[in-house]
């Protein structure tokens, strides 16, 4: 009777590892990881935070659709005393930021600026409308998602309505 690959699990394993070790081998120089650190390039543009600026402007477009090899999400063109800006703010806004966002409107914006395939963007960091802060990446640069408190309220609202069924279960005995 002839026995299967499969009933061996061992030959299985020492046959895909040593698959794994010709691929390996075979992989040229340059597809190897490089000698030196580059920062920033395991995902996505690096946020220089030593080199933070304010810059204030008008509004001259919102953008929200991407283009190929600008970083994720919404971008503004912002027109302020050095010229037109192309801000990033990322993926993760909240509609009523969203719709405050309109041509001709005045911002503020704390970020850094980067260069990216012969482009420059401005990551913006925090950015003030109509007075209102609102804080788009950390201190690091990291993207925030600005739902983060709706956890604690979905779950403040669970206990509020526990505490209300309870009331009206120990009324009604």
């Amino acid at each position: 009777m002839r026995r299967s690959c499969l009933a061996n699990p061992t030959r299985l394993l020492v046959g895909i590892l040593a698959n794994l070790l010709l691929a390996l081998a075979a992989l040229p120089v340059s597809a190897q990881a490089p000698s030196e650190p580059h920062a920033g390039r395991s995902f996505g543009p690096a946020y220089d935070a030593a080199h933070e600026t304010t810059l204030t402007g008008i509004i001259d477009e919102v953008v929200t659709t991407h283009a190929a090899g600008s970083p994720a999400g919404l971008h503004l063109l912002v027109s302020g005393p050095n010229g037109t800006v192309n801000a990033h703010l990322g993926p993760f806004l909240t509609k009523e930021t969203k719709g405050a966002l309109q041509k001709g409107t005045p911002v503020q914006m704390v970020g850094s600026t980067i260069q990216l395939r012969e482009k420059q963007y401005f990551l913006v960091r925090e950015l003030t409308i109509d007075g209102r802060t609102v804080t788009i990446r950390s201190a690091r640069g990291f993207l925030v998602y600005p739902h983060a408190d709706r956890l604690g309220k979905a779950k403040a609202n669970v206990s509020a309505s526990d505490q209300n069924k309870n009331q009206e279960n120990g009324s009604s005995r």
